[in-house]
Order: structure tokens, then sequence, then C-alpha cells
């Protein structure tokens, strides 16, 4: 589904968090505007957002059920990206460059 970005989104950080399913990673639940989602560290040290529906949670660590990318995409007013995925108040976006990533749902035309 094509959509018109609303508001521009730039990326708070450049880390992310890059997986395949069956990969462990240690988690923290945190306060965040956007419930569903908990900051999770990789074996390699790298930390990001996470969906809790991506993960199978047990004890202070967690496994990933699906593959995942936690990468936010920069997007501009006015720019066209196409919706592949909605969770938890972000969707996973590709732009006219084939760049993807993750925008709030706030940021987007619906």
């Amino acid at each position: 589904m094509n959509s018109i970005v609303l508001f521009a989104h730039t990326p708070e950080s450049e880390e992310s968090i890059s997986g395949t399913t069956g990969d462990r990673l240690t988690f923290e639940r945190r306060e965040t505007v956007y419930p569903g989602w908990i900051w999770c560290t990789d074996v390699l040290g790298n930390r990001a957002w996470v969906p809790e529906a991506f993960v199978s949670v047990s004890g202070e660590t967690c496994v990933l059920v699906r593959d995942y990318d936690s990468r936010e995409l920069a997007v501009s007013e006015g720019e066209v990206v196409r919706i592949l995925e909605k969770e938890s108040g972000w969707a996973w976006v590709v732009d006219d460059l084939d760049r993807r990533g993750w925008v709030p749902l706030e940021c987007l035309a619906l």
C-alpha cells in the first residue's frame, strides 16, 4: 500500500540490530511511547528496539521468532513510500530508491 509522508522522520540513532530466526538477544523493558517494543542487545553489543511480537521471551533473554532489522528510515514530508508491514505504531516501508526501514505510523497518511 502506497502512503504519503505527512511529517519528516529522522532516526534517533544509526545503531541497529539485524538478525535471523533463532538469534538470541538480551532485553529490558523500558518506558516508550510505543507499547509492544522491548529494548534489546545482540551478541555484538548493538542495541535497538524490537517488537515483542517478533521474539520469544525466556527469563532475561529472548529469541527472534522471525528475521528482523531494526533500521529506521529517514523520510521527508511529501515523499511516497510503500508500506510493507505495520507493527505496534510503526510501519516497515520501502522508498523509491528501494531503501527499507521503520517509520512511525503517525508520519504517514494511511
